[in-house]
């Protein structure tokens, strides 16, 4: 256990264990960084959370990330050594259902602080193709979108699509790529923070103020960068676009379902083809930690281009940005270039 432990007081020990806090220094994986600092020291699980973390509890905070840039999150297993860390920290920040061996690894730790991010937002089932239900959202330009978009839905019936999320779907965990999801996620941890170690808690709460303002701005960016656009549909190798293509009214196809792993089959693949005619698609998105194979077969098979869609969950040299905010901003561009936004 951190050693810090013993010097807190009995109030903020007791709001530490119901509540939590995280932490972020540059993501470092050295254990020696992971717990037993000056700081409030926090395991988060990959790069989203960590962000979060970082941005929140500034230099107050110290964070280790259990997933190395330019790993995939989905593939990650716990090793003995990170298991160490979780046991060595004040605070684990993670989001259930995107790792099995982090959920089980934070679910079995003697931590006493566990933050789920997936408990601060609401949680939606995707398959293979994801339309703007945005009905489903509370939010008031959500409802825009329902009424812009009311025809949109049309679309799965008129090509056929079969939508079986026993199969294909399940609670889709990618709610950082959705800004105002992501901007109730940070809320969230910011409530958290400020509870669990008082001393701080106004700078956790004009921290969290100011990500959740970013947040909200780029979402009215992605809002009326793709308001023109000449089509509505975009094909990707991996279904972590989801909540993206609901909030902004947009329908998104994926080659794969929810692991980007799986192999899709050969009719998927045909039946792809036939939609990126009938809709207008000129693009197939692929991922930097994925392989582009199938992406670029695909591509070749229907006379499309290809090109980067980053769903965010590390950042690398390849990168096109080095934070969540410039690479979403470079997949706003990416997405303008492939629906003919103007």
């Amino acid at each position: 256990m951190n050693v810090r432990r013993h010097h807190i007081s009995a109030a903020a020990l007791a709001a530490v264990t119901a509540l939590g806090l995280g932490t972020l220094t540059a993501c470092s994986s050295d254990s020696a960084a992971a717990g037993n600092t000056d700081k409030f020291d926090v395991v988060a699980s990959f790069y989203p959370m960590a962000f979060l973390a970082e941005q929140i509890g500034g230099e107050h905070v110290n964070v280790t990330s259990l997933t190395e840039p330019g790993q995939e999150p989905h593939d990650l297993e716990i090793s003995a050594k990170q298991t160490a860390q979780l046991q060595e920290s004040d605070a684990a920040l993670y989001l259930k259902g995107l790792q099995p061996s982090v959920d089980e690894a934070i679910g079995q730790s003697g931590i006493k602080t566990k933050i789920d991010a997936a408990t601060l937002t609401s949680l939606e089932e995707h398959g293979a193709e994801v339309g703007g239900h945005a009905e489903e959202h509370a939010d008031e330009h959500a409802d825009e979108h329902a009424e812009e978009h009311a025809d949109e839905h049309a679309h799965e019936d008129e090509h056929g699509h079969e939508h079986s999320h026993e199969t294909e779907g399940g609670k889709d965990p990618h709610i950082w790529l959705d800004p105002v999801k992501y901007a109730e996620v940070a809320e969230g941890v910011g409530k958290a923070f400020e509870k669990a170690d008082p001393d701080h808690a106004a700078d956790y709460k004009k921290n969290t103020e100011a990500l959740v303002g970013k947040l909200n701005d780029l979402d009215t960016t992605f809002e009326t960068g793709l308001k023109d656009r000449k089509t509505d549909v975009f094909i990707t190798t991996h279904a972590a676009f989801g909540y993206l293509a609901e909030r902004y009214g947009l329908t998104e196809e994926a080659i794969s379902g929810l692991d980007p792993e799986s192999e899709p089959s050969g009719a998927r693949v045909k039946e792809l083809a036939k939609t990126a005619k009938a809709d207008g698609v000129t693009t197939v998105f692929y991922e930097t930690l994925v392989s582009d194979k199938t992406a670029k077969t695909l591509a070749g098979d229907a006379g499309l281009k290809t090109d980067v869609l980053d769903p965010i969950e590390g950042i690398t040299d390849t990168s096109r940005g080095d934070d969540y905010f410039q690479v979403m901003e470079a997949n706003l561009k990416a997405l303008q270039t492939a629906l003919g936004a103007k």
